[in-house]
């Protein structure tokens, strides 16, 4: 289903706002949602879930939305893919500056590309301090319904 203008600019407000990226859609861009999926020109950029936003692993891959990052170790690799949350012995590198509850992309440590996006349960100094336990709560990741879109 389209959206009209007055929502697409409501969206694009809440974007900036939330991830710092003014004018994320043009005149140009068709945009729709569907399953609490929104998508420009058929590509699938965010998505709606508990009330919040989320950009999507295409819409990181493009370039078009920066998120702080987490860097893992390629053993975690498999279990990330699979949609396990990230415990922090698989951490290798992090944003000091990563916020309690803010939403950050989790890469891999040979390629540095996109695996997975989810939400810090701790911020980047607690995390640096620890050395086990659950620290990432996983929201999306390559290969799950999202991505398939």
């Amino acid at each position: 289903m389209f959206i009209r203008k007055k929502e697409i600019k409501q969206l694009s407000a809440r974007i900036e706002q939330e991830f710092g990226t003014a004018n994320f859609f043009n005149k140009k861009d068709e945009v729709e949602i569907k399953d609490n999926i929104y998508y420009k020109n058929k590509q699938p950029v965010f998505f709606e879930q508990e009330g919040r936003l989320f950009p999507t692993l295409k819409c990181i891959l493009n370039g078009e939305i920066k998120l702080k990052q987490i860097i893992v170790d390629m053993p975690a690799v498999p279990f990330v893919a699979k949609g396990a949350d990230i415990m922090r012995p698989g951490i290798v590198e992090l944003d000091p500056e990563i916020e309690k509850d803010e939403i950050i992309v989790i890469m891999d440590e040979n390629n540095r590309k996109p695996l997975a996006i989810g939400i810090s349960l701790f911020s980047g100094q607690e995390l640096q301090q620890m050395d086990k336990g659950k620290v990432i709560k996983m929201i999306h990741y390559v290969g799950d319904e999202i991505w398939k879109k």
